[in-house]
């Protein structure tokens, strides 16, 4: 049987662990539920709202979804639960951006101008919708065909564009490095970060590091790691 809170507890403990030995600690204890200086999201794609709720009732607000539909489910199930925070963390079809706009606060994966005014366009026809979008944009760090995100060269053009909207905040970096990446993938990450940071005020967010990397991510200035697993288990939730 899954123990949803001990897991939380484990993974806070060891956030603090790689915090301490990167020379990123500050006061902690889980008991007293002080703040680490790396937030932890937890994936719960696949899994039922049963154990989202768990987790909540645990202390975990923070929850990141891939699958739209299946994210819309889930969410309507825990509208009942304050405080509850949406993050999308998937590829984005254009075709999606309007649920996406009116049932995330985070969107960590927006990575073309396209996708960008598309969630800023239907915010501002919601009049009723009055909480900018907090958006980081995806990076595709290292140069996978297969996977999203913006090329290295093209970060700051993006990132400009979506300063711009004014119903999105730009908050920072997303990116997924391949596996088994070097050093020196997580450094340019943590230099495109610092970048962005010293043009935009708004800028806070590098959400990097999954259940594989975190320790390395944490290392080079992660700010949020998105871990699933290690939380909810391995078993997937099927409709």
């Amino acid at each position: 049987m899954i123990n949803i809170k001990d897991n939380l507890d484990k993974i806070k403990a060891q956030i603090q662990q790689a915090c301490q030995q990167s020379g990123r600690l500050i006061p902690y204890t889980v008991r007293a539920k002080q703040s680490l200086p790396v937030s932890l999201l937890a994936v719960s794609k696949t899994k039922p709202a049963e154990l989202i709720e768990q987790a909540y009732l645990a202390g975990q607000h923070d929850f990141g979804e891939n699958y739209l539909q299946e994210a819309v489910e889930k969410i309507t199930q825990l509208v009942h639960l304050p405080e509850l925070n949406w993050h999308f963390i998937g590829p984005i079809q254009a075709n999606k951006t309007k649920q996406i706009a009116h049932n995330f606060s985070w969107v960590h994966s927006v990575d073309r101008e396209k996708i960008a005014l598309r969630l800023n366009k239907h915010l501002q026809d919601d009049n009723g919708h009055n909480t900018p979008l907090n958006i980081c944009l995806q990076v595709n760090i290292s140069n996978e065909e297969s996977k999203s995100g913006v090329a290295i060269n093209d970060i700051f053009s993006l990132a400009e564009i979506v300063n711009n909207c004014d119903k999105l905040t730009l908050r920072g970096l997303m990116a997924l490095p391949e596996k088994n990446a070097g050093n020196d993938c997580y450094e340019k990450m943590q230099q495109l970060f610092i970048q962005l940071q010293k043009k935009y005020p708004s800028v806070d967010t590098l959400s990097l590091g999954m259940s594989n990397d975190f320790q390395q991510a944490v290392a080079h200035g992660s700010t949020m790691v998105r871990i699933g697993s290690a939380i909810f288990g391995t078993r997937t939730y099927k409709n």
